[in-house]
């Protein structure tokens, strides 16, 4: 019920109360971009009312899809533990469905704590997240103008000149913060599965050797957590570059790249 809701809730949710946003991720996607090339037109870092009704949309239908995946990795969570505790009774012969149950369901808390870490980031930073709907690989128009000029305007960066300097700079300070958000979280969960995976080798060192299945289990329990937590550390220090660095990686957003 959960996996339903998280796909097919958040865009009618997200939509509700508003008046003169999108009711709909279509709306969204269709009212995009005449208002962000209205906003780089304009030359004024502040966001229009136009442009800042989608965003404020896109920011709550991200917040329904963290709250939702919260909820749902709390479910999991506490179901994999129940089933590796099953597996890890002791006496217990037998238990090759309970360990794959077991395994599925750890598979699919993992997708919902990405799923989570996503939607935080979309949420605490909507406004460069939203702009990954625009139609940069075909841009038309008035919206290939202004790409082009972006463009420009990032491979001088610091110094882009022009009226619109200023609406560059704050889409440069807000990918920056898009990246730091997720930099932060990934460092949490680093941290976390590093935690888990000392608690696991302490299991694995106090296990008596009779127990073959504990020890065999902790011991792979060690080995992925740390495995996983370089992985995500490594997602950490990338992100945190950017965020320092901003420009050059929403440059490359902007030619396609990202």
């Amino acid at each position: 019920m959960l996996g339903a809701a998280f796909v097919l809730a958040p865009a009618r949710l997200a939509g509700i109360g508003t008046r003169g946003g999108p009711s709909s991720r279509g709306g969204l996607v269709d009212g995009l971009t005449p208002a962000f090339v209205s906003y780089w037109e304009s030359g004024d870092r502040r966001v229009p009312a136009d442009l800042q009704r989608l965003v404020d949309y896109w920011s709550r239908f991200h917040v329904v899809k963290g709250v939702l995946s919260a909820a749902l990795l709390i479910v999991l969570v506490a179901l994999a533990v129940r089933l590796w505790k099953a597996f890890l009774r002791p006496g217990r012969r037998a238990g090759g469905g309970v360990a794959v149950a077991a395994v599925s369901v750890s598979v699919l808390a993992l997708v919902s704590l990405a799923a989570l870490m996503a939607n935080v980031q979309g949420a605490m930073a909507p406004f460069s997240s939203v702009t990954s709907l625009l139609p940069l690989g075909e841009p038309h128009g008035r919206l290939a103008d202004a790409i082009g000029q972006i463009q420009q305007g990032l491979a001088h960066h610091p110094d882009p000149g022009g009226r619109n300097a200023p609406v560059l700079e704050s889409m440069v300070d807000d990918f920056g913060w898009y990246h730091a958000v997720l930099a932060v979280l990934a460092s949490v969960v680093a941290v976390v599965l590093t935690v888990l995976s000392v608690l696991a080798w302490r299991r694995f060192a106090t296990a008596d050797r009779s127990e073959v299945r504990t020890r065999r289990t902790m011991r792979w329990f060690g080995v992925l957590s740390v495995l996983l937590a370089l992985m995500v550390t490594v997602v950490a220090l990338a992100n945190a570059g950017t965020a320092a660095d901003p420009a050059p990686a929403l440059l490359g957003f902007y030619r396609g790249g990202m």
